[in-house]
């Protein structure tokens, strides 16, 4: 049976039911001279609410602002939410240089089981053990994972192969064989432990997939584990704090 993409599976969560779609009212129009200051160049902070892709922001503020030229540095997976820097306008010839700065994220990893997705869009299985492990054990197995490491990112994700995603490759059944990528992990910090929930802060470089350290750091306790919550926190000196929801940003526009 072929897997249903996130978005299939979620929309109403994302945009409402049939009904309460057909019971929107539509937002009102910017003026030219708004519209003329986003062509010109801006840069938005949103919090990514959980369940919604980064193109849905995007799709939502191209819309509100009535510019195509509209872009995110950065793709943030639907179960994580936080730090997504939208460019419009001129800016958008920026989106490469936000993209390269170093990221901070704090989550949860849980242990005892894995998944194909190493996140919560898949169902854990292949359960294993691990009330023996001991918080010392948890902190210490961080520093094999710190500083410049080699990282298979997760077959369930946007990268291209000969132009196809390869989700949309994996959805399909195709094996495939990826090779490690260089990727250099600054800080890899656990906050708390909680079994089989364990808690942490990485910042890291451009490329890292936290959803391969989470599926590697079980594999190194030889217990398994999948991520389970993710909150992009900072990208370079962005900071989430400074960021607004998708709601606020529209209500801006209607100011």
């Amino acid at each position: 049976m072929k897997k249903q993409s996130y978005f299939a599976k979620h929309k109403e969560l994302i945009h409402g039911t049939q009904e309460e779609r057909a019971k929107k009212i539509p937002s009102e129009q910017i003026s030219d001279e708004l519209k003329a200051v986003f062509e010109a160049g801006k840069v938005i902070l949103i919090d990514k609410p959980l369940h919604w892709t980064s193109f849905d922001v995007v799709r939502k503020i191209r819309n509100a602002v009535r510019i195509k030229k509209v872009g995110h540095a950065g793709t943030l997976d639907p179960l994580a939410t936080g730090l997504l820097i939208v460019c419009t306008g001129k800016f958008t010839k920026k989106i490469n240089e936000y993209m390269a700065q170093e990221k901070e994220y704090t989550g949860s990893i849980t242990l005892g089981a894995v998944t194909p997705t190493y996140d919560l869009e898949s169902t854990p299985e292949d359960h294993k053990e691990f009330a023996h492990i001991s918080a010392d054990e948890i902190r210490n197995a961080t520093e094999q994972f710190t500083g410049d490491i080699q990282q298979v990112p997760p077959v369930y994700s946007a990268i291209k192969k000969d132009g196809v995603a390869l989700y949309e490759l994996a959805r399909r059944g195709i094996d495939l064989e990826l090779k490690p990528r260089p990727v250099t992990i600054r800080e890899f910090e656990i906050t708390s432990v909680a079994m089989p929930v364990i808690r942490f802060r990485v910042v890291c470089s451009t490329g890292t997939y936290i959803r391969s350290l989470a599926n590697d750091f079980g594999a190194a306790l030889n217990c398994g584990g999948y991520l389970s919550e993710l909150r992009r926190t900072r990208i370079g000196d962005y900071h989430v704090t400074d960021a607004v929801s998708v709601d606020e940003f529209m209500e801006s526009m209607r100011k």
